[in-house]
């Protein structure tokens, strides 16, 4: 009897190893224990004249590529381009000229192999929806009281209308009613507002407004063309998921999305 109750005890316990050995391994894994990954953070720096679509943008490639996140930091091409000189932190450097590209690759402070332009577009002249003056053409500029231009230090749409302006001869006469801006959308926004009789911006951010229209477009040959480059910088820290986002701004899906936004397409090595 007493072997019988010893092999007894013996097979309860076990038993009980058995299943206690059973609910550890199949103990479910704390959610603590899973070491969460963060999605890789691309800086980029562009010109404040893509925002709206380069948001559109980034929330389909957020959504198709949830290990990154894409930081932006919008301004005037020339403003970023002496943030970028002076150490701000970027992947990723897209303007609204070739020009601050030039000079960062004078500095060698990006990769020339990268340099890819996204789009072109127009030099237009805008005046207030409403507006009831005699203003057809850009040599029309000679009868305002003013009008609205970047800053041509740091805002390429500045650049362009001075070239433009001296190449058809009436600069010299009309710099005096130019009203500097620091970017394209202040000046539509003076012309919106009626501060300025006219402006000179781009066509598609002009076509973001309801509150002016364009009455004359620059003809091509007559300034340097208006192109937005994108590069990436010397000092990415994250060169290979860089390199990709900019592949997929090349993208048939990107493409669409630059011309809902009215830009036209470029998407080619220069």
């Amino acid at each position: 009897m007493k072997r019988k109750s010893v092999a007894n005890v013996l097979l309860i316990l076990i038993a009980i190893l058995a299943v206690v050995g059973t609910i550890w391994t199949t103990k479910p894994i704390s959610p603590t224990s899973i070491k969460q990954v963060e999605p890789v953070e691309i800086n980029i720096s562009a010109a404040l004249g893509l925002k709206d679509v380069l948001t559109a943008i980034q929330k389909d490639y957020e959504t198709s590529n949830p290990n990154v996140k894409l930081v932006f930091n919008f301004g005037p091409a020339g403003v970023l381009q002496k943030q970028l000189e002076q150490g701000v932190v970027a992947d990723l450097f897209i303007s609204a000229s070739p020009k601050q590209v030039n000079e960062l690759q004078n500095k060698n402070l990006v990769i020339p192999t990268t340099r890819t332009t996204l789009v072109s577009d127009k030099l237009v002249l805008i005046v207030p929806k409403n507006s009831q003056l005699a203003i057809a053409s850009f040599q029309d500029l000679t009868k305002v009281t003013k009008f609205g231009i970047g800053e041509p230090g740091t805002v390429p749409a500045g650049q362009y209308a001075i070239e433009f302006l001296e190449n058809i001869g009436i600069w010299e006469s009309i710099k005096d009613k130019a009203v500097q801006a620091k970017d394209v959308r202040t000046i539509i926004a003076y012309v919106e507002s009626e501060n300025v009789d006219a402006g000179i911006a781009f066509s598609t951010m002009a076509a973001l407004s309801d509150k002016v229209k364009v009455v004359a477009v620059a003809p091509e040959g007559t300034h340097m063309p208006v192109t937005f480059p994108a590069v990436i910088m010397a000092g990415s820290k994250h060169p290979k998921e860089t390199e990709d986002f900019l592949k997929y701004l090349c993208d048939p899906k990107s493409e669409a999305v630059f011309k809902k936004y009215g830009c036209t397409f470029v998407g080619s090595n220069q």
